[in-house]
């Protein structure tokens, strides 16, 4: 118990600014679990939530008295949301795996893919409808900065929903968040999770550009799949090589 209370006073000075060190170790678990996301693989889920667990004493700043001593319900928010949605995700990508496991099929947790129209405009609604009424909660609260909090909280809502799913989108979604939570943590003096989101902001980039990859080639492979097997069946029905139409008019 007495580490414990060491690990969540310990602080670092940088420039003279007290630092807690636990907000730098969530935001280290933060990014492991960004990039088990982008391999797909499911020990992403777990790593994250000790993430979550870890930052959500420091985003509530004035009632652990920490050394920025301000309250980012939107941000301690979202960890509690990580911590709920990250077990969705363990779950569905854990479940994938077992499939995969049991077809003898040497696949990652996860097929990246795009959401559909639908899905894209339900993540645009949500997006909006979020937004707005977390802003007015977050004001009604007494959070620094609600409205860029609340667009922080609900964009990480379905970006990490999305994660779950598989869909491509999502890495664009946390460019969405990053850009509007860069400047308020810097206001706001979290400095540790602003560089952070800067990082993240180009592996974001980077994440998004291997998953649409991986999306085209997986696409690739299989109309090619499917040209072999009409390719097949077609020689067993002529047992000759050729265009259908081709065949007849030899035969």
């Amino acid at each position: 118990m007495s580490l414990l209370v060491e690990f969540l006073n310990a602080q670092l000075l940088i420039g003279g600014v007290p630092i807690l060190w636990r907000e730098i170790v969530g935001n280290v678990f933060g990014l492991a679990a960004a990039i088990g996301g982008m391999r797909r693989v499911v020990w992403a889920w777990p790593v994250g939530i000790v993430g979550n667990l870890t930052l959500l004493t420091v985003f509530l700043g004035g009632v652990f008295h920490t050394p920025q001593d301000v309250d980012l319900y939107g941000q301690a928010g979202r960890q509690v949301m990580f911590l709920a949605v990250g077990l969705y995700g363990w779950w569905r990508w854990s479940s994938e795996r077992r499939r995969n496991v049991e077809l003898a099929a040497e696949a990652p947790a996860v097929r990246p893919h795009w959401a559909t129209g639908r899905q894209r405009a339900g993540l645009l609604a949500g997006m909006v409808a979020g937004t707005l009424v977390f802003g007015w909660i977050f004001a009604q609260l007494g959070s620094w900065g609600p409205w860029a909090d609340a667009w922080i909280f609900t964009g990480s809502i379905l970006a990490t929903y999305g994660m779950a799913r598989g869909w491509t989108e999502f890495w664009l979604l946390w460019i969405a968040v990053d850009i509007v939570g860069v400047p308020l943590l810097l206001k706001a003096g979290y400095y540790p999770s602003a560089a952070l989101y800067l990082v993240y902001a180009v592996f974001v980039v980077w994440g998004f550009v291997v998953w649409w990859r991986v999306d085209l080639a997986e696409r690739a492979a299989t109309l090619t799949g499917s040209g072999e097997t009409a390719r097949t069946d077609q020689v067993a029905r002529t047992g000759q090589v050729g265009r259908p139409d081709t065949v007849a008019r030899s035969g």
